[in-house]
């Protein structure tokens, strides 16, 4: 069983994509980057090109425990947009497996209808483009399986809570001790 599926595409939110797959490698979780499309180079938001493990034809979903929207625009307007990955966000969904989304990306879960007034996060002012209502100003809320994160900077937090919640709490400190994260309270 592998860990998180990360899907790709075009316009992704490269810091909110990489520093996830980064940090739960850190903790030897075991991640995919899939391409929504039937290649495996994917341009991101900021020209920064990317290889995916896989394409979208090549997995099974029933072989992950979670998926992961990263934000970004387009990307995360052509995720919303694609059939396969809605479909995806409903069976994890319904099998209790974690639904995770950051900044522009709980717009796949809105358009799902995953998400519930007042139970999730979003990039400031996103949410005026959703059905929901209400987001909480909060790097990170978790909702039953539903993980939703605000934006970049907070994808490295987002990243942690995550290795706690797919390995262990004790696993999410060591991890975050080697990123130096309890270092940040001196300088901010």
């Amino acid at each position: 069983m592998k860990d998180l599926l990360v899907f790709l595409a075009e316009g992704f939110e490269e810091v909110e994509t990489l520093t996830i797959v980064d940090v739960l490698r850190r903790a030897d979780l075991k991640v995919e980057t899939v391409s929504v499309k039937d290649r495996l180079e994917v341009k991101g938001a900021h020209d920064v090109k990317v290889l995916a493990d896989k394409t979208f034809d090549e997995i099974n979903i029933e072989d992950y425990r979670a998926m992961y929207i990263p934000g970004g625009q387009p990307g995360a307007t052509n995720l919303m947009n694609d059939k396969k990955v809605l479909e995806c966000a409903h069976v994890f969904n319904d099998e209790g497996k974690e639904v995770i989304a950051i900044c522009a990306g709980p717009q796949v879960l809105d358009a799902a209808g995953l998400l519930k007034d007042g139970k999730f996060t979003c990039y400031p002012g996103f949410e005026n483009r959703l059905k929901v209502k209400d987001p909480q100003d909060a790097a990170v809320v978790i909702e039953e399986n539903i993980i939703t994160a605000m934006g970049p900077a907070l994808a490295i937090l987002l990243g942690v809570k995550l290795v706690e919640v797919l390995a262990s709490k004790e696993k999410a400190e060591e991890v975050a001790e080697g990123l130096l994260l309890p270092k940040l309270k001196k300088f901010i």
